[in-house]
């Protein structure tokens, strides 16, 4: 158990400090941006926070910056052609006022990720997200089947998803050297976040 533990927190701060720019997220790290003929080799999480980003996060009201919160729960890459990654995935968008991220937006996306891994990296193929409302349970035990007790001991336990939250805005305001000492949903008390 602890293996897997430090192996989602390790994919957490991965992505975090890997952010990925959007039209809605202005202020996101993109190491490339200013050497377009360097690439970058996107590692899993990269992959797949760069998706929770692009492809989800942009769906909501946008934010001045977007943070993906990956947390991996199982990944199976014994057909490379097919590499599936499941978890518990979260996207939120911010607006910077002083030092405090104000949520603008954001969600919850479990499911099971399909990638490939190619000369830049990982690449998503395909996700498969868990269903809303009266379908929720029945599509979340079919996509995570066996694995589907992992998913909910993360996904149940607001505690260590609001811990894993703040890691990863702590990994991404450091890797971006933002001015940013605490978090705040509407209507919620700030969080102060570690400055490391």
């Amino acid at each position: 158990m602890k293996k897997g533990i430090q192996f989602i927190a390790i994919a957490i701060i991965c992505t975090a400090i890997t952010g990925c720019k959007q039209s809605t997220c202005n202020n996101a790290a993109n190491s490339n941006e200013n050497n377009p003929t360097e690439s970058k080799s996107l590692n899993l999480e990269e992959s797949i926070g760069k998706f929770l980003t692009d492809s989800i996060g942009s769906h909501y009201s946008p934010g001045e910056v977007c943070i993906p919160v990956v947390t991996i729960t199982d990944a199976d890459s014994t057909d490379m052609s097919d590499i599936k990654a499941w978890g518990d995935f979260w996207v939120f968008n911010y607006d910077v006022s002083g030092d405090t991220l104000k949520t603008v937006s954001g969600g919850s996306h479990p499911g099971m990720f399909h990638l490939i891994k190619n000369a830049d990296g990982y690449q998503v193929t395909a996700f498969d997200g868990v269903e809303d409302g009266s379908r929720y349970m029945p599509s979340a035990k079919r996509i995570f089947g066996d694995r589907y007790d992992a998913f909910s001991a993360i996904n149940g336990d607001e505690a260590k998803r609001e811990e894993l939250r703040r890691a990863a805005i702590e990994a991404y305001v450091k890797a971006n050297g933002m001015p940013v000492t605490m978090y705040q949903d509407f209507g919620w008390p700030a969080h102060a976040i570690k400055q490391q």
